[in-house]
C-alpha cells in the first residue's frame, strides 16, 4: 500500500553549516506538508541502529561516525506521492550527478557529505519515521 508520507533528515554538514531554514523552504515550496519534525543529536549506538542496514558495507564505520557528529533534524512529511517526489526533489546521492535546483545540488559538498536523507520506499519510510517519533509526535 502507498503512502503519501516519507521521512527526512538534514544531515549534521546541513545543519552545521547554517543550511536548515533554506532547506526547510525548499520543503515546503515543493508542496510536502511537515507532519513531525525535531532537532537531535545522534549517539553513535543511534547512528548504528538507525543504518544498521549498511552494517556490512566498508563506510558503515565512516557514517556512523558523520551522523553522530553534530545535530540533525529529524522530520515525516506528507504529500500525494511522498518518497518518490522527495526522492525527485533531493537529488542524487553524489551532489555532482544530482539535477540542478535539487537540494543535494544546492547544499550538498560530497557522496558523503550529502546534506539530507529521504526515504527510497514506503516500508522504509514507516520504519525510519518511528525510529524518530511517537504517535503523540505526529500530525
Amino acid at each position: 500500500m502507498m503512502s503519501n508520507r516519507t521521512f527526512t533528515m538534514i544531515k549534521p554538514d546541513a545543519t552545521s553549516k547554517g543550511y536548515t531554514g533554506a532547506i526547510l523552504d525548499q520543503i515546503i515550496k515543493a508542496g510536502f506538508s511537515i507532519k513531525a519534525m525535531k532537532w537531535t543529536k545522534l549517539t553513535k549506538e543511534q547512528a548504528g541502529l538507525f543504518y544498521e542496514v549498511h552494517k556490512e558495507r566498508p563506510f558503515y564505520p565512516e557514517l556512523v561516525e558523520f551522523m553522530s557528529s553534530d545535530k540533525i533534524v529529524a522530520a515525516i512529511l506528507e504529500k500525494e506521492n511522498a518518497v518518490a517526489d522527495f526522492r525527485e526533489l533531493i537529488g542524487a546521492t553524489n551532489p555532482a550527478n544530482a539535477a540542478d535546483g535539487t537540494i543535494r545540488k544546492i547544499f550538498a559538498a560530497s557522496i558523503g557529505e550529502n546534506a539530507v536523507h529521504g526515504s527510497d520506499s514506503d516500508e522504509n519510510a514507516a520504519i525510519e519515521g518511528d525510529f524518530f517519533f511517537s504517535k503523540l509526535e505526529r500530525f
